[in-house]
């Protein structure tokens, strides 16, 4: 059965087609500072959004129009499995993500709904061997059962910590046997609404014992993947323990976990958080714990995670130097943690938001290309900073001056500073990259 018969292979035909299933910027073997976009990108498709997205809101029912309505529980994930491989062969993309209750479904106890999820496990690895499409992590759903009210391993109930767990082992061996180059832990309710009925040291602790656990049974069964961590603030718990990605390196560091995990950085979840894509992105790169990257972008009129494809050049762009500083993603990629609006509800409509994001990416990998080999930030930033190369600056960064040695190179000076960030002549420069390359 074919399920998107309407569209054919995606291909590249340049910045003039006019044809909206083509590429106008990604080209996966053009070569980008000695690699190939595709190996600069790693670009995946979110199972969650593209096969299981219906289109519900707090305000409206379903209403996408997919080619698998009709079918339900086990036949429903099967068909699902035979769509997404076939999405995947069209976009001509390699890696894909999933959460395990995305690609099957939950039955009444962990026993009934391990092996609901065995079969379809098993249906994917003989799709991945045929095809060679790859899984660029996996991660367990522990947020829409529920049981999940209080939280996962934050949870008051340690029934429910249990559950977290042992849903957590599964996954670990699933990301095993289908080679994920990653594991993420998300944690959607992890935190808290009031601390009037909690114990905040007790839940981060446990919540640290989860991840130490993991750690401890990847490498009793030889699980060699990136353990990742996903930064999310406010949405839907109001206090979310990961927060931001200085919280949730401040948080790996404090329990001894820094050297297991790096961070998976959504750009929706920075700005949910008051920062920008690339602070979030900079942030991780400066401490070496960025890992890996959720691809989207969020409306700034609403104050929630809209999840929505990357459009904007500035983010992309921005987020690909950063991308490029950290000599790349390693084991990550840019998984498109995006979905169509709601009023794009055909399955058409899921190839023209992927190459919208897959475009507004491969655009802002040549301009970050041609500005990192150009050094325009680089040489701002190291004239801004010179005064502590030389001088009393050196002996600050070598750790030799003191309080007092300070205060007697002060005392008789008069410290006027009087030099320019030139931010509008930055940001101008910066269109002019956006425009010519």
């Amino acid at each position: 059965m074919a399920y998107f018969s309407e569209v054919d292979k995606i291909r590249y035909e340049g910045p003039k087609s006019r044809n909206p299933l083509a590429f106008k910027y990604y080209r996966a073997e053009e070569q980008v500072l000695g690699k190939t976009m595709e190996e600069h990108l790693r670009f995946a498709v979110s199972y969650w959004h593209t096969f299981t997205l219906q289109g519900n809101d707090p305000f409206g029912l379903p209403n996408m129009v997919r080619p698998w309505d009709g079918f339900t529980g086990m036949e429903l994930a099967k068909k699902r499995v035979e769509a997404a491989f076939e999405f995947l062969d069209k976009l001509d993309v390699t890696y894909f993500c999933f959460h395990d209750r995305d690609i099957a479904p939950e039955a009444d106890t962990l026993r009934e709904t391990n092996r609901n999820l065995d079969e379809i496990v098993q249906m994917i690895e003989e799709y991945m061997q045929s095809s060679g499409k790859k899984l660029l992590w996996n991660t367990a759903n522990m947020f829409s059962n529920p049981r999940f009210v209080h939280g996962a391993a934050t949870s008051c109930d340690a029934n429910v910590f249990a559950y977290a767990a042992a849903q957590v082992k599964k996954g670990i061996e699933v990301a095993k046997r289908l080679g994920a180059e990653n594991y993420v832990f998300w944690g959607g309710r992890e935190g808290y609404e009031t601390l009037l009925n909690t114990d905040l040291k007790r839940e981060l602790d446990n919540q640290a014992r989860l991840l130490q656990m993991a750690c401890d049974y990847a490498d009793e069964i030889g699980f060699t993947g990136q353990f990742l961590l996903e930064p999310k603030p406010k949405e839907p718990t109001k206090h979310q323990y990961d927060f931001d990605a200085a919280t949730t390196i401040s948080f790996l560091k404090h329990y001894g976990l820094d050297g297991r995990f790096k961070l998976n950085i959504e750009a929706n979840h920075a700005t949910l958080a008051g920062h920008t894509f690339d602070h979030e992105l900079a942030v991780s790169r400066i401490h070496g714990m960025l890992g890996s990257v959720d691809a989207n972008q969020g409306d700034p009129l609403l104050g929630w995670d809209t999840d929505e494809f990357p459009t904007d050049l500035y983010s992309t762009t921005l987020a690909m130097v950063q991308i490029l500083k950290n000599g790349g993603l390693h084991s990550g990629g840019l998984n498109f943690d995006a979905k169509v609006r709601r009023a794009s509800m055909t399955p058409t409509d899921i190839f023209y938001g992927y190459i919208a994001g897959m475009d507004s990416f491969a655009r802002g990998l040549k301009v970050a290309a041609k500005l990192v080999e150009d050094r325009v930030f680089d040489s701002v930033v190291e004239e801004r900073y010179k005064s502590y190369q030389t001088g009393i600056g050196k002996e600050i960064v070598d750790g030799v001056a003191t309080l007092q040695s300070l205060e007697d190179y002060v005392i008789d000076r008069n410290v006027v500073l009087q030099t320019s960030g030139r931010q509008e002549w930055l940001l101008s420069t910066l269109n002019q990259y956006l425009l010519e390359v």
